[in-house]
């Protein structure tokens, strides 16, 4: 049966009575100011979303290369190559299981002082930067060290090698500890983040090693 056309007005539960005209334009409007309102919110975090699809995006294309692990070298094999054009021992001892190297190069700076470095990778996954200035001069040094001062002395393998500790420091990257001697004519500096443990075995590794070749 069809509705009656004179059906009275809704009433609304929360006025206890019908809408006036204006109540039901006011009501229609704040339901347009909410949609809008949800709208614009949907809007935002869609876009939010987007954004972060990009920036993981560029992570996984730019960053993730670059932290990349690097191959293992063979540095004995390098050092042996390079001896020639060194003219004298460079340091690359043989180490136990559990070490590696990721890089090493000789090269001259522009203080001409011809270097050998190697990047090595301690058993506890740290690193230990070798650097081994031939001839080198205490400038060198210093600036292989960062210009920081030594926080004290320890006898290592028949050498006295200054200390650089700076692992209560704020960021000290690589140099959160160092140590450095010299053993015949070559500047031999030791950096990284490796524990004290560590550098003392690479230090009495390189001691031996460069003893042996200069007696």
């Amino acid at each position: 049966m069809a509705a009656s056309p004179n059906r009275p007005p809704r009433v609304v539960a929360e006025l206890g009575r019908p809408e006036t005209p204006d109540e039901t334009a006011a009501r229609k409007a704040e339901n347009s100011r909410k949609h809008r309102a949800n709208q614009t919110l949907r809007n935002l975090v869609l876009a939010l979303l987007a954004s972060l699809a990009v920036v993981l995006v560029l992570v996984l294309v730019v960053v993730r290369p670059d932290g990349a692990p690097r191959q293992a070298v063979d540095y004995r094999a390098d050092a042996a190559n390079s001896q020639q054009q060194a003219g004298q021992t460079l340091a690359a001892p043989p180490l136990p299981t559990g070490w590696s190297a990721n890089d090493d190069g000789l090269s001259t700076g522009s203080d001409s002082v011809m270097a050998w470095s190697v990047g090595f990778i301690t058993p506890s996954t740290q690193y230990i930067g070798l650097v081994q200035g031939i001839d080198a001069n205490p400038t060198w040094v210093a600036n292989e060290l960062k210009n920081t001062r030594a926080t004290g002395t320890t006898s290592i393998g028949g050498h006295d090698w200054s200390v650089h500790d700076r692992r209560t420091d704020q960021d000290p990257g690589n140099y959160a500890y160092a140590l450095s001697t010299v053993i015949g004519s070559s500047s031999i500096v030791l950096h990284g983040t490796a524990s004290r443990t560590e550098f003392e075995a690479l230090a009495t590794a390189i001691a031996t090693q460069l003893d042996r070749r200069t007696e």
